[in-house]
């Protein structure tokens, strides 16, 4: 009898611990799909000098781009993005604060009063495993390059960045084709009017990819972009980055083209050393450069050697820039005309 009890009790005893193993594996699993709630962002400052201009008043001169303009110690932006991540749907909310922010919301506001601090808000919904719908505000397919300096090598920003789209509202479809392959189908406002539509206008915008390289188009209202984003590790330690946009403007707009390389060699675990090297070229006084000859045609080479040193979160980012025009696009410290500009840029970044 003693023997049928404990034999009774040892299974008992099993029953009972599988029945605890499979609920807390089932807890655990439904734990995991929980969606849930994220916070992140970034914070950055800097300072900027020129070396053959003025650094104050009427004569203080900068590179036809946006960002990190502004002279002596400046600020930057506070980024912070809240996200919810479902396992089939999910949000993003990218807020902005600084020069920085309102510089890539030069738009708004349009009807908010804080419309100018909005970056990103859109909902999406992943329909299968090959595709996802997203709704709302968000920055743009096309360039390099983008609004946060996270996300950038170098601080300062190139002209095809800054003359490209920023930022769109819209619908958009984004398609995983297998074998590496990817497609984007959207329909959306008018460029950089991200809060509504103010003339019933709309611009569309396609997108193919391939391992990491893409080609984006965007047509808007008789203006049209193509666009080549995209990059290759050369090495363990050598990366090698590319960007080429061709613009034609509607008329009375202009036109420009461009083209940029991103080299990038990490010496260590905790430096890096770029350049961007950019050539860049404007018709019918587009702007860009700030200046055009009799023909409405002007050009700048740009040259941006970076430094990246990592420490933790925080990245440290002394920058070196030439910019010459094919015209006296600057001034010196006197007001006289120059043809380039030389400029040093010190920059945190610490992202969270």
């Amino acid at each position: 009898m003693k023997t049928i009890r404990t034999t009774n009790f040892l299974k008992s005893l099993a029953l009972l611990t599988l029945l605890f193993s499979a609920t807390a594996t089932f807890a655990q699993e439904e734990e995991e799909a929980k969606p849930k709630f994220t916070i992140s962002g970034s914070i950055d400052a800097y300072y900027r000098a020129n070396l053959n201009s003025a650094n104050s008043g009427e004569n203080y001169s900068v590179p036809g781009s946006s960002f990190a303009n502004l002279p002596g110690f400046a600020l930057g932006m506070a980024n912070v993005i809240a996200g919810y991540e479902g396992e089939k749907v999910g949000f993003v909310a990218d807020l902005v604060f600084g020069p920085r922010g309102t510089d890539a919301i030069f738009a708004s506001p349009m009807y908010s009063n804080t419309g100018d601090i909005i970056n990103q808000l859109y909902a999406y919904w992943n329909v299968s495993d090959n595709v996802t719908l997203t709704f709302g505000n968000f920055n743009t397919f096309l360039g390099y390059e983008v609004i946060s300096p996270v996300a950038n090598f170098n601080y300062s920003t190139s002209y095809l960045f800054s003359y490209g789209p920023f930022s769109h509202t819209g619908l958009k479809a984004d398609f995983d084709l297998g074998n590496e392959w990817s497609a984007m189908l959207a329909v959306m406002n008018p460029t950089d009017l991200t809060e509504f539509n103010p003339n019933g206008k709309y611009a569309y915008g396609a997108q193919l990819g391939y391992s990491g390289q893409y080609l984006n188009f965007l047509a808007d209202d008789g203006s049209f972009e193509v666009d080549f984003t995209g990059g290759f590790d050369v090495s363990e330690d050598f990366f090698l980055g590319i960007n080429a946009a061709y613009f034609d403007g509607a008329e009375g707009i202009g036109s420009f083209a461009g083209a940029a390389i991103y080299p990038q060699l990490a010496t260590s675990e905790n430096f890096t050393i770029g350049l961007r090297g950019e050539y860049f070229t404007e018709t019918d006084f587009f702007g860009a450069i700030g200046a055009s000859d009799a023909d409405g045609d002007a050009s700048v080479f740009a040259v941006t050697l970076t430094g990246s040193a990592t420490i933790g979160d925080l990245i440290l980012k002394p920058e070196l820039r030439l910019d010459s025009a094919s015209e006296d696009s600057f001034l010196d410290a006197d007001g006289e005309p120059l043809g380039s500009l030389s400029s040093f840029v010190l920059a945190a970044v610490y992202s969270f």
